[in-house]
């Protein structure tokens, strides 16, 4: 199984989110420490062991 995530590099820190649950991000040292933490996320988000969890979705209109 594959998600998809958003990562960027922020002063020393490189940052990121799932694309699903955009407003929860992590953070690490190295990509690989982030990769480790989104895992981690992933994880905590997909098994309600976080309340009201908020998620991204397409809609088609057309």
């Amino acid at each position: 199984m594959t998600v998809r995530y958003v990562y960027w590099r922020q002063n020393d820190h490189w940052l990121g989110y799932l694309e699903e649950f955009p407003d929860y991000w992590t953070q690490g040292e190295t990509v690989d420490d982030l990769k480790e933490h989104l895992r981690d996320l992933f994880e905590d988000l997909s098994h309600d062991r976080i309340p009201e969890v908020r998620r991204a979705a397409e809609l088609e209109v057309g």
